[in-house]
């Protein structure tokens, strides 16, 4: 008495109108999960927690893009973005323009600035310049002193 007949117009477009819906909310979720920020923010964490001149790296394989800033990290990927605040800090991002991206891959600072001065000048622009996205595959991380100068290289 209560049934739908199921030869009724308006059952079919109902009918439809429902499908196209939960195709489309099935079709909007992410087909991938967000990048790691905080595994990268705990390679920081443990290089900058160290008492001498260390190093680390941090895949970031599910991550297109990453952002540095003094007391954080963003990555964006296929999945979304994330975001993680660094425990200690602040660091300093180096781009890839930079004289201290010689430094974060091995350079001693000695060798690619003129004095111990000219490092804490250039650190101190990198670290009051504005984050940037920048496409990698790998977070570089370095802990560097020079007379005075202890910094913690993040590229």
């Amino acid at each position: 008495m209560f049934d739908f007949p199921l030869d009724a117009w308006y059952v079919w477009i109902g009918l439809a109108v429902v499908s196209t819906a939960a195709l489309g909310v099935g079709s909007a979720l992410p087909s991938a999960m967000p990048p790691d920020a905080s595994g990268s923010a705990q390679t920081v964490d443990s290089v900058a927690a160290s008492e001498h001149a260390a190093i680390g790296k941090h895949p970031l394989s599910n991550a297109e893009t990453v952002r540095i800033g003094i007391d954080s990290i963003s990555l964006r990927g296929p999945g979304g973005k994330s975001h993680a605040a660094f425990g200690y800090g602040p660091v300093t991002p180096v781009t890839h323009d930079s004289r201290l991206k010689s430094v974060l891959q091995g350079e001693p600072p000695m060798t690619v600035f003129d004095s111990p001065v000219t490092f804490k000048q250039v650190t101190r622009q990198a670290q009051r310049a504005e984050p940037r996205w920048k496409g990698t595959d790998e977070l570089i991380v370095r802990r560097v002193s020079w007379e005075g100068t202890d910094v913690v290289l993040v590229g």
